[in-house]
């Protein structure tokens, strides 16, 4: 299957096994277009992400506001997000895998990252994403035969398997 998840008891879990899973396919040489989460000590006490890196220009997003609009109680800023995501979109032609860091409220509402994830289903493109707990019932009718994964080491078999099959995808994991 052409999409990973990672599905851990902790989204700070996931980020760290998806960070380190990346670092390693990027050392390879594996053409990634995506985000990953950095976390900052003071958002991550709010269980939020402080900026989305972009994986192949290190440009960073915030996504984090750092007090509410009047009209709601969430932080999340969909205007950083936004860019983010419109940055990985260019990118993804050129990829052999796209990473998302999270698919969560945002994108099971059509939101957020969701055009990415669209964009590279469109173009074939294996996807690692990670999903928040309180939305896995919305990403399993989306992708009912995706891969589960739960550490970087499950990540990087799940590539491996993908290249070894597929002579298009760049890297040394074939």
């Amino acid at each position: 299957m052409l999409i990973a998840s990672f599905q851990c008891a902790d989204s700070g879990i996931a980020a760290r096994e998806m960070a380190k899973a990346v670092a390693v396919l990027a050392e390879s040489g594996v053409r990634i277009a995506g985000v990953v989460e950095d976390r900052d000590p003071a958002s991550a006490a709010r269980r939020a992400a402080g900026t989305l890196r972009n994986i192949s220009t290190a440009e960073s997003n915030k996504i984090y506001l750092d007090t509410t609009r009047e009209d709601t109680s969430c932080r999340v800023d969909a205007l950083g997000i936004g860019a983010a995501c419109d940055r990985v979109m260019l990118e993804i032609a050129g990829a052999d895998l796209v990473v998302l860091s999270k698919f969560g409220k945002l994108e099971a509402e059509g939101d957020g990252l969701y055009p990415a994830l669209e964009a590279a289903f469109e173009a074939g493109k294996p996807v690692l994403t990670a999903v928040s707990k309180d939305y896995r019932k919305r990403w399993e009718a989306l992708t009912p035969s995706g891969v589960i994964v739960t550490d970087c080491d499950e990540a990087l078999a799940w590539y491996a398997s993908l290249a070894a099959n597929n002579p298009r995808l760049t890297g040394a994991m074939r």
